[in-house]
């Protein structure tokens, strides 16, 4: 019978020997933390800092005259058990998030890469037709005058010319239609930031890279696509699917814009809306806090996710 041969315990190293650690890692690099320590002293004060108020707050009852007062887990129980409306805006923020979050993202990769290729002065000229909608401050009053709720209305004039329907459709106070209206005008001006990160990844990736895939056999475009491109673009993604799915979780100001400050059976409305009512109209600020950790919580749940998923690429 062999001996058995009893391996030592691993033992991981207790906090204070990390702190220990790390300490000592600082001191040795002190110079390049002194680079970078404005960064970080910016970053935890407008970041970590409110971040860290905010989750406190969420469980004070705090209405910006008195002191804030500990309430324990009341606001939370009073947003999923009492609040009907806060329940509408999670069902309406997450039904919006699923459609406008996955839809823009690959609208800003497909509209970056086919027009890479391009010539440099039609790129130009495309880029900036693509992402001018979402700088422009005006863009909601042109989509109000096509979904305008009377005869004057360009939709409603067309669909009454062709006999189509016989009444104008209010398309923006009728909860059948307020949510398809938004998501489409959310998805036309959606070609933002994320956009030209993808055009900026693309552009850095060097053409040797591609020469080298056709010599060890990639034959076609959607294999450099998913053995080159992407992978070569993962730190842009990244970036790209932060900003889709913060823009789509944190919509407020294009949908009050279409629908109003009070949409009609809260057909529209999200939690964000919810959230600066509370906290900027009825100045409830730990109630208002406890929506923005949830919401920061479910931000950070698919951001992760979306990073496993990114990880497997190529």
């Amino acid at each position: 019978m062999s001996a058995t041969v009893l391996q030592p315990a691993v033992t991981r190293p207790s906090f204070r020997t990390r702190m220990g650690h790390l300490w000592e890692e600082i001191k040795a690099n002190k110079i390049s933390y002194l680079f970078i320590a404005p960064f970080l002293i910016i970053f935890a004060t407008f970041v970590i800092v409110p971040i860290l108020v905010s989750v406190a707050l969420s469980f004070t009852y705090f209405n910006m005259v008195q002191p804030p007062r500990w309430v324990g887990w009341q606001n939370y129980l009073t947003l999923f058990l009492e609040d009907e409306v806060f329940l509408i805006a999670v069902k309406n923020t997450l039904f919006f998030a699923a459609i406008t979050g996955p839809l823009s993202y690959l609208m800003c990769f497909v509209a970056a890469w086919l027009i890479n290729e391009l010539n440099p002065k039609v790129r130009t000229i495309l880029t900036l037709m693509f992402y001018a909608p979402s700088i422009s401050a005006n863009a909601y009053l042109m989509w109000t005058l096509l979904f305008s709720g009377d005869s004057y209305g360009y939709i409603n004039g067309i669909l009454l010319y062709w006999g189509v329907i016989d009444k104008p459709i209010l398309w923006l106070q009728d909860p059948q239609y307020m949510m398809t209206v938004v998501i489409i005008v959310v998805l036309w001006m959606s070609l933002g930031v994320s956009f030209l990160t993808f055009i900026a990844g693309l552009q850095g990736i060097d053409r040797v890279y591609y020469e080298a895939g056709a010599i060890d056999g990639i034959r076609n475009r959607w294999q450099e696509l998913w053995y080159i491109t992407l992978p070569m673009m993962k730190h842009h993604l990244m970036f790209g699917a932060i900003i889709s799915i913060t823009n789509s979780f944190a919509a407020a100001a294009q949908l009050q814009a279409l629908t109003g400050p009070t949409p009609t059976d809260w057909a529209t409305w999200t939690i964000m809306q919810h959230l600066n009512d509370y906290g900027y109209v009825r100045y409830e600020m730990g109630y208002a806090s406890a929506m923005a950790v949830l919401l920061f919580l479910a931000m950070v749940t698919v951001q992760r996710l979306v990073q496993r998923l990114l990880a497997k690429i190529g």
